[in-house]
Protein backbone atom coordinates (compact mmCIF):
# COMPACT_ATOMS: atom_id res chain seq x y z
CA UNK A 1 0.00 0.00 0.00
CA UNK A 2 1.57 3.43 -1.07
CA UNK A 3 1.90 5.99 1.95
CA UNK A 4 -0.88 8.71 1.61
CA UNK A 5 0.48 12.09 1.70
CA UNK A 6 -2.94 13.80 1.08
CA UNK A 7 -3.95 13.72 5.06
CA UNK A 8 -2.08 13.82 7.97
CA UNK A 9 -3.18 11.52 11.18
CA UNK A 10 -4.55 14.40 12.82
CA UNK A 11 -6.69 15.62 10.21
CA UNK A 12 -7.95 12.01 10.29
CA UNK A 13 -8.79 12.50 14.05
CA UNK A 14 -10.46 15.86 13.52
CA UNK A 15 -12.95 14.15 10.70
CA UNK A 16 -13.56 11.45 13.31
CA UNK A 17 -14.48 13.74 16.49
CA UNK A 18 -16.71 15.82 13.52
CA UNK A 19 -18.62 12.43 12.67
CA UNK A 20 -18.39 11.72 16.58
CA UNK A 21 -20.41 14.64 17.43
CA UNK A 22 -22.60 15.36 14.23
CA UNK A 23 -23.61 11.29 14.24
CA UNK A 24 -22.19 9.24 17.20
CA UNK A 25 -20.36 6.55 18.03
CA UNK A 26 -22.95 4.22 16.62
CA UNK A 27 -21.98 5.85 12.99
CA UNK A 28 -18.48 6.35 13.21
CA UNK A 29 -17.08 3.89 10.97
CA UNK A 30 -13.39 4.08 8.92
CA UNK A 31 -15.57 4.88 5.51
CA UNK A 32 -17.20 8.07 7.57
CA UNK A 33 -13.93 9.65 8.52
CA UNK A 34 -12.46 9.32 4.87
CA UNK A 35 -15.59 10.88 3.59
CA UNK A 36 -15.13 13.51 6.05
CA UNK A 37 -12.05 14.06 5.53
CA UNK A 38 -12.50 13.73 1.65
CA UNK A 39 -10.21 10.81 1.26
CA UNK A 40 -10.54 7.02 -0.14
CA UNK A 41 -10.86 4.42 2.75
CA UNK A 42 -7.08 3.39 1.78
CA UNK A 43 -5.87 6.35 3.47
CA UNK A 44 -8.03 6.14 6.52
CA UNK A 45 -6.49 2.12 6.58
CA UNK A 46 -3.22 3.40 6.34
CA UNK A 47 -3.07 4.87 9.10
CA UNK A 48 -6.25 3.01 11.08
CA UNK A 49 -6.41 -0.54 10.80
CA UNK A 50 -9.57 -0.96 12.61
CA UNK A 51 -12.08 0.72 13.95
CA UNK A 52 -11.30 -0.18 17.54
CA UNK A 53 -7.54 1.71 16.66
CA UNK A 54 -9.19 4.86 15.61
CA UNK A 55 -11.48 4.72 18.47
CA UNK A 56 -7.69 4.48 20.66
CA UNK A 57 -6.63 6.93 18.78
CA UNK A 58 -8.78 9.56 19.77
CA UNK A 59 -9.14 8.18 23.42
CA UNK A 60 -5.26 9.17 23.18
CA UNK A 61 -5.45 12.56 21.53
CA UNK A 62 -8.30 13.44 24.15
CA UNK A 63 -6.38 12.31 26.89
CA UNK A 64 -2.60 13.79 25.90
CA UNK A 65 -4.45 17.06 25.20
CA UNK A 66 -5.79 17.24 28.33
CA UNK A 67 -2.05 16.75 30.34
CA UNK A 68 -0.12 18.73 27.82
CA UNK A 69 -2.55 21.29 29.10
CA UNK A 70 -2.64 20.65 32.52
CA UNK A 71 1.29 20.44 33.11
CA UNK A 72 2.00 23.90 30.82
CA UNK A 73 -0.36 25.76 33.09
CA UNK A 74 1.59 27.43 35.76
CA UNK A 75 -0.56 28.18 37.97
CA UNK A 76 0.81 26.98 42.12
CA UNK A 77 -1.21 24.31 43.94
CA UNK A 78 -4.89 24.42 44.79
CA UNK A 79 -5.31 26.52 41.49
CA UNK A 80 -3.40 23.78 38.84
CA UNK A 81 -5.90 21.26 40.76
CA UNK A 82 -9.56 22.91 40.52
CA UNK A 83 -8.20 23.77 36.78
CA UNK A 84 -7.14 19.84 35.99
CA UNK A 85 -10.72 18.79 38.04
CA UNK A 86 -12.75 21.48 35.75
CA UNK A 87 -10.99 19.83 33.15
CA UNK A 88 -12.30 16.30 33.79
CA UNK A 89 -16.26 17.63 34.97
CA UNK A 90 -16.09 19.21 31.19
CA UNK A 91 -15.83 15.41 30.03
CA UNK A 92 -18.32 14.46 33.11
CA UNK A 93 -21.51 14.35 30.67
CA UNK A 94 -24.23 11.61 29.75
CA UNK A 95 -23.09 12.17 25.87
CA UNK A 96 -19.42 12.43 26.77
CA UNK A 97 -17.95 10.90 23.06
CA UNK A 98 -14.33 10.46 25.25
CA UNK A 99 -15.51 8.42 27.84
CA UNK A 100 -17.79 6.35 25.34
CA UNK A 101 -14.95 5.69 23.40
CA UNK A 102 -12.66 4.50 26.37
CA UNK A 103 -15.23 2.49 27.92
CA UNK A 104 -16.23 0.72 24.49
CA UNK A 105 -12.71 -0.34 24.05
CA UNK A 106 -12.39 -1.39 27.58
CA UNK A 107 -15.56 -3.77 26.81
CA UNK A 108 -13.52 -4.72 23.36
CA UNK A 109 -10.48 -5.05 25.52
CA UNK A 110 -11.49 -7.90 27.50
CA UNK A 111 -11.43 -10.93 24.40
CA UNK A 112 -8.96 -8.68 22.75
CA UNK A 113 -5.37 -8.99 24.48
CA UNK A 114 -3.54 -5.93 22.42
CA UNK A 115 -6.06 -3.51 23.07
CA UNK A 116 -5.88 -4.48 26.96
CA UNK A 117 -1.94 -3.86 27.13
CA UNK A 118 -3.30 -0.75 25.28
CA UNK A 119 -5.76 0.29 27.70
CA UNK A 120 -3.21 -0.62 30.74
CA UNK A 121 -0.71 1.60 29.18
CA UNK A 122 -2.73 4.46 28.57
CA UNK A 123 -4.32 4.31 32.11
CA UNK A 124 -0.59 3.66 33.73
CA UNK A 125 0.01 7.10 31.77
CA UNK A 126 -2.74 9.07 33.52
CA UNK A 127 -1.97 7.14 37.05
CA UNK A 128 1.97 8.41 36.77
CA UNK A 129 0.90 12.34 35.46
CA UNK A 130 -1.87 12.71 38.34
CA UNK A 131 0.86 11.29 40.81
CA UNK A 132 3.53 13.48 39.43
CA UNK A 133 0.74 16.71 39.93
CA UNK A 134 0.03 15.67 43.44
CA UNK A 135 3.75 15.61 44.18
CA UNK A 136 4.15 19.32 42.36
CA UNK A 137 1.29 20.30 44.58
CA UNK A 138 1.68 19.22 48.10
CA UNK A 139 4.99 18.79 49.73
CA UNK A 140 4.17 15.42 51.88
CA UNK A 141 0.89 13.34 51.00
CA UNK A 142 -2.45 14.62 52.21
CA UNK A 143 -2.80 11.38 54.46
CA UNK A 144 -0.17 10.41 55.82
CA UNK A 145 0.67 6.45 54.25
CA UNK A 146 -1.05 7.21 51.23
CA UNK A 147 1.76 7.75 48.63
CA UNK A 148 1.28 9.78 45.55
CA UNK A 149 1.29 6.88 43.19
CA UNK A 150 -1.88 5.53 45.20
CA UNK A 151 -3.25 9.13 45.34
CA UNK A 152 -3.09 9.10 41.54
CA UNK A 153 -4.56 5.57 41.02
CA UNK A 154 -7.35 6.08 43.51
CA UNK A 155 -8.23 9.70 41.47
CA UNK A 156 -8.39 8.42 38.25
CA UNK A 157 -10.30 5.79 39.61
CA UNK A 158 -12.85 8.35 41.24
CA UNK A 159 -13.26 10.17 38.06
CA UNK A 160 -13.96 7.09 35.69
CA UNK A 161 -16.19 6.26 37.81
CA UNK A 162 -17.86 9.57 37.85
CA UNK A 163 -17.84 9.54 34.12
CA UNK A 164 -19.93 5.83 33.98
CA UNK A 165 -22.40 7.86 36.39
CA UNK A 166 -22.62 10.41 34.41
CA UNK A 167 -23.21 8.59 31.09
CA UNK A 168 -26.16 6.12 33.04
CA UNK A 169 -27.46 9.19 34.04
CA UNK A 170 -28.85 12.57 32.88
CA UNK A 171 -29.31 13.95 36.36
CA UNK A 172 -26.13 12.70 37.41
CA UNK A 173 -25.17 15.99 39.79
CA UNK A 174 -21.65 16.56 38.18
CA UNK A 175 -20.80 20.29 39.32
CA UNK A 176 -21.87 19.28 43.11
CA UNK A 177 -19.94 15.89 42.82
CA UNK A 178 -16.50 17.86 41.31
CA UNK A 179 -17.05 20.75 43.83
CA UNK A 180 -16.86 18.30 46.67
CA UNK A 181 -14.33 16.55 45.37
CA UNK A 182 -12.08 19.58 45.10
CA UNK A 183 -13.17 20.07 48.80
CA UNK A 184 -11.72 16.27 49.62
CA UNK A 185 -8.51 16.76 47.56
CA UNK A 186 -7.84 20.15 48.44
CA UNK A 187 -8.60 20.02 52.17
CA UNK A 188 -4.61 18.58 52.94
CA UNK A 189 -3.55 21.70 51.42
CA UNK A 190 -5.25 24.49 53.79
CA UNK A 191 -5.39 22.57 57.00
CA UNK A 192 -2.19 21.49 59.26
CA UNK A 193 -1.71 18.08 59.61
Amino acid sequence: MAKPNIVSKQELLASAKKCLAEHGIEKLTLKAVAAGAGVTQGTVYYHFRTKEQLMLSLVEDVCTSSWRQVESDTKPGPKKLKDALHAARERCTSDSFYHRLFFSLMVYSFQHEEMKKQLHDLLSFENKALSEQFASIFNTSPVEGISFETWGILVNAMIDGLAVQALLSDSFPADRVYGELETLLTHGMTNDK
